[in-house]
């Protein structure tokens, strides 16, 4: 780059102009030539500030448009389309179970066959191996963590049938008793991480609004839900979660910020039984019933969108996974149980094309 020459008016003459004849100054060339603005690519528009690009951008902002002066055409990026496939099916075929981790990090427990059961399972992404059980056999628990800090909450049991209000703990290879829930119940859910996990719900004679928090130790009293709810799905942190769904065909969907819950957007499809993964910002719910259904629904933080469906309907499933792009379903009821085991793929965004009609 090289040298400004400037002028300045330093004084007005009698007719009144500004004169900027007898004194100039040179700006150096240091002040200037800053090295990191050479070589800089401005990318034109085509119009109202949307930018031409001989690419598509490799990570674009879902709703971003530009113009590929490639293809000759104006794009957007979309939400990305996911689908299922199938995993490793569970070495037990079961219902009534529970599930936490992620996709290729997953743990289920419990259950029924015919009966409550103890049987826990992890997976690996391709298939799954039975470990150590649960202290005692349960069904309808609520569940969260990781496949290594795992945490059973509450259920029931079938021989004799009664509620539990009993907790248990996993360190990826065995289960160790945790504080007692204030309230007995089963068809609870829950979501958050061994040491900060929350109990929403349930059932133990009637639908409850009751809601507990887990420290690792002991459980307390959180905010109470606004609408009463058994067999619901739950995901999310202790502080920043969602409850969905359950009591009967719900499409009610509330949002607890770790001291009180507020009625949000609700989901389009009502249903109870039903499983989900993710977190408030990035969340996904599948299954459930009535009737017994595949139907899948995907939260970006705003809106629940219908997404391809699960390949095998059913209800009383497990799920885990870290957002509404990676997913596992688990076992479940068809009905009849069954091991099947699916995996939810989505990338974040897909490049579209603009067309018109």
């Amino acid at each position: 780059m090289g040298s400004i020459k400037q002028n300045y008016a330093n004084n007005v003459l009698t007719n009144g102009k500004f004169d900027a004849t007898d004194l100039d100054g040179v700006i150096p060339n240091t002040n200037i030539n800053d090295n990191s603005i050479d070589n800089v690519t401005v990318f034109g528009t085509a119009g109202s500030g949307i930018p031409s690009v001989a690419s598509d951008p490799p990570s674009p902002t879902v709703g971003d448009v530009w113009y590929n002066t490639t293809t000759n055409a104006f794009k957007y990026a979309g939400a990305g389309v996911g689908a299922w496939v199938s995993g490793g099916n569970l070495n037990t075929s079961r219902s009534i179970l529970s599930g936490a981790g992620t996709q290729t990090a997953a743990i289920v427990f419990g259950g029924e066959t015919t009966v409550s059961i103890t049987n826990t399972e992890l997976y690996n992404g391709t298939s799954w191996t039975e470990v150590n059980d649960l202290p005692a056999i349960r069904q309808a628990m609520g569940s969260a963590g990781t496949q290594t800090a795992a945490l059973s909450m509450a259920g029931t049991s079938s021989t004799p049938p009664s509620y539990k209000a009993t907790s248990y703990e996993f360190d990826g290879t065995n289960w160790t008793d945790g504080g007692s829930l204030s309230t007995a119940r089963g068809n609870v859910s829950g979501c958050g991480t061994q040491t900060a996990g929350l109990a929403n719900g349930g059932f133990n004679g009637t639908a409850l609004t009751n809601v507990e928090e887990y420290d690792g130790t002991s459980w307390t009293a959180g905010g109470s839900l606004n609408t009463a709810r058994s067999y619901s799905t739950s995901f999310g942190l202790q502080t920043d979660a969602f409850c969905v769904g359950g009591n009967g065909t719900t499409a009610n969907v509330e949002s607890y910020n770790g001291t009180s819950w507020t009625e949000t957007t609700e989901n389009n499809t009502g249903r109870t039984s039903l499983a989900s993964a993710g977190i408030t910002t990035s969340g996904i719910i599948f299954g459930g019933t009535p009737p017994t259904t595949a139907k899948t629904e995907s939260w970006n933080g705003s809106s629940w969108t219908e997404v391809a469906d699960l390949a095998t309907a059913r209800n009383f499933l497990a799920g885990a996974g870290s957002s509404n792009t990676s997913a596992l379903a688990a076992g479940g009821n068809l009905p009849g149980n069954t091991a099947a085991t699916e995996e939810w793929s989505a990338p974040p965004f897909s490049a579209k094309t603009v067309t018109t009609a």
